[in-house]
């Protein structure tokens, strides 16, 4: 009873987390119709956020509503906080107890554009999901769509319900692709204030101007890999 009032928290509804919401609720339905076992359902929703939500760091919204699981479903886009909230929404929405976690990392997936805005490789509060399965919590990063990563000749990041899915250190030429350089913790939410705080503090931003496209700046950028 103790271990169920504390995983409570994990499966019900919450600011960004909209799992009880119609649309999440159907997604997540459909996404895990036939499927046998918990770590399989996991594998599935993981994979639907993956590549049917394409990677657009252009376009962060820290706010509750630009957060929140149901409209980055709606958009079809997100970056990595809000993929892992709609992951974790999903989860929910199927009974399987979720959470987000934060790590600063230091990523060599960028743009000529983010590297001038940023002024740094370091990300902060990169975001995952953490999912209760098997009696333990399991590390899932849902960010990069499969499109994204033959683009910049990385392996695409698969999860199988069992093991953490973090992000390789060398892409498939053993260069270096990703640095963990700290854990922030595991959260109910995303702790919105924080993230803002470090980005004010950490970040120097200039005006962009009109918002560019992500996916027009790949393209530009990188060549696609022969098969």
């Amino acid at each position: 009873m103790q271990h169920e009032t504390q995983l409570r928290p994990y499966l019900t509804p919450s600011a960004t987390i909209d799992s009880n919401h119609e649309t999440i609720r159907r997604f997540a339905a459909e996404r895990t119709q036939g499927a046998l076992s918990a770590e399989e359902k996991t594998v599935r929703l993981f994979d639907a956020v993956r590549d049917g939500i394409r990677y657009d760091p252009y376009r962060i919204d820290l706010s509750v509503p630009g957060l929140r699981a149901s409209g980055t479903l709606e958009k079809g886009r997100g970056w990595c906080v809000s993929k892992a909230v709609l992951l974790a929404a999903a989860c929910r929405a199927t009974d399987l107890p979720a959470r987000l976690g934060f790590a600063d990392v230091r990523n060599h997936l960028s743009t000529a554009r983010m590297r001038a805005q940023m002024q740094t490789d370091v990300f902060y509060w990169h975001g995952y999901t953490s999912i209760y399965l098997g009696g333990r919590w399991i590390k899932a990063t849902p960010a990069f769509n499969i499109e994204l990563c033959e683009r910049f000749d990385l392996k695409p990041l698969a999860f199988d319900g069992r093991n953490d899915a973090i992000y390789h250190p060398f892409d498939l030429q053993g260069h270096r692709h990703m640095e963990y350089l700290g854990y922030r913790g595991e959260f109910r939410d995303v702790p919105i204030d924080q993230i803002r705080e470090t980005f004010r503090r950490e970040y120097t931003l200039t005006n962009p101007g009109a918002t560019p496209d992500f996916d027009d700046d790949v393209f530009r950028e990188t060549v696609p890999r022969e098969t």
